[in-house]
């Protein structure tokens, strides 16, 4: 009887390791610019970028470069979700809703956009935690450097790669990723 405890406990723990172990995305539940809920799980299967945006900053151009690479790839299980931050010199100071006004009118943006948070600092929003630290996300640690830093998420929510600010959108290696040609 003790050694069937001691075999479950063992399972249960090995279960609860490995599912740690998992280090994906899909246990992450954020606010859409809407403020209704956007489950991560939801995207199972896709390939994710991830970009801290802002509406007043050197790259905010990139808006165009990251619709163009959304409309182009869209239909092949590809998604670009944009965080509003304001951690860089406040160049986003608006509200959630001046800011998808702003991303509509100026850029015709369609991909999915969250509600403002913070990515770095002691009120570095969750997502951002799995993204940078790589005890959560399994890949390697990383700071957010500026505006537009881009992730790059696997079908299976695991962190890829990421890219610094001053890369575009649509550089090589991103495309590669998105095309399976890596």
């Amino acid at each position: 009887m003790k050694l069937k405890n001691i075999a479950l406990t063992l399972a249960l723990t090995l279960s609860t390791v490995l599912g740690f172990a998992q280090n994906n995305i899909y246990s992450y539940k954020v606010k859409d610019i809407d403020g209704k809920e956007f489950d991560f799980s939801s995207l199972k299967g896709k390939k994710i970028m991830i970009v801290n945006t802002a509406s007043k900053c050197g790259f905010t151009p990139q808006y165009e470069d990251l619709q163009k690479l959304y409309e182009t790839y869209k239909d092949d299980n590809f998604i670009i979700i944009g965080f509003p931050a304001n951690n860089f010199k406040k160049q986003e100071p608006g509200t959630d809703k001046e800011i998808a006004q702003f991303c509509t009118l100026e850029y015709g943006v369609t991909f999915p956009m969250m509600s403002k948070i913070s990515v770095k600092g002691d009120d570095m929003a969750p997502i951002y935690q799995f993204l940078t630290k790589k005890e959560l996300n399994g890949f390697e640690d990383s700071s957010v450097r500026w505006n537009f830093q881009k992730y790059l998420i696997n079908e299976d929510g695991t962190l890829y790669d990421y890219y610094s600010p001053w890369r575009s959108p649509d550089v090589g290696g991103i495309i590669s990723w998105i095309e399976g040609k890596n």
